[in-house]
């Protein structure tokens, strides 16, 4: 059941904190010290599931009468006298909370489908853009009149746009493979000439057992997976890499990362 209310004035909608650790912020709303406060926002009063919108989104006024609800519950967990009387206005809280996350859901795989489709960590950031979706309708006000899919989708866009210049900006990422490189050679990026070629010191150099630049598991896995040139062994990859060190794919890579640069420090001072 949707209740319709007046929308008040911006002016008349109060931000304002928990008392104490453990409860949620809320929008204060006038209606909230009413006496038919408790009838009007009572969340037992709701009779739309939010597996109804799998195909689909919440409607907006749905989702605007379920954000109402939401605000007065942690109202009501704010101002509670007794445990019983918090407990049950807290999961209220939660309860219409995820009814609008659940309901809306689709917002976040058509961000992610428009900002970063062909991203191969597209399934990360959906995870990452679920918990975006949650802190939406945590602040959003219901009052004053903007769609909720509307705020939604820009935020899910911006911190799309966030996630992907972090994903971009991220060394690890851009770590090629030495045979890649020129002359066998990180890139400089250095004012100072490039040496000649005769006078480059090969990557060799940096693998020899006495020499202390890279560690000995550095050394490893720089050799497995990059300097082994004949057709009977290929380079191998992280995987194999990891098995015939007892190491992780993971741990393979963070270790090649680290070495790599080193090698870019240490060619270009």
């Amino acid at each position: 059941m949707v209740v319709t209310l007046p929308n008040p004035t911006p002016a008349q909608t109060v931000r304002r904190p928990a008392n104490s650790p453990g409860r949620p912020g809320y929008l204060f709303h006038p209606d909230f010290a009413s006496k038919r406060a408790a009838a009007v926002f009572d969340p037992s009063t709701l009779l739309d599931d939010p597996t109804d919108y799998d195909d689909k989104y919440m409607p907006d006024e749905v989702t605007r009468d379920h954000a109402k609800r939401m605000h007065y519950a942690a109202y009501r967990v704010d101002t509670a006298r007794s445990p019983g009387e918090l407990s049950r206005w807290r999961i209220a809280y939660h309860a219409l909370r995820d009814r609008i996350v659940l309901g809306n859901r689709k917002l976040v795989y058509r961000a992610v489908r428009r900002r970063a489709g062909g991203n191969p960590r597209a399934d990360d950031m959906v995870g990452d853009c679920h918990v975006v979706l949650i802190q939406a309708v945590a602040v959003f006000n219901p009052w004053l009149g903007i769609r909720f899919s509307t705020y939604a989708y820009t935020c899910l866009i911006r911190a799309l746009s966030r996630l992907s210049q972090r994903m971009g900006g991220d060394w690890l990422n851009r770590s090629l493979s030495l045979d890649a490189l020129p002359d066998g050679s990180p890139p400089c990026r250095c004012s100072a000439p490039s040496p000649s070629a005769g006078s480059q010191i090969p990557i060799e150099e940096f693998l020899r057992a006495d020499h202390p630049l890279l560690s000995d598991r550095e050394k490893q896995i720089l050799s497995h997976r990059f300097l082994t040139r004949d057709e009977q062994s290929p380079n191998r990859t992280l995987e194999q890499v990891g098995r015939a060190l007892g190491l992780s794919k993971e741990r393979v890579r963070q270790v090649q990362a680290t070495a790599l640069e080193k090698l870019r420090q240490a060619l270009c001072p």
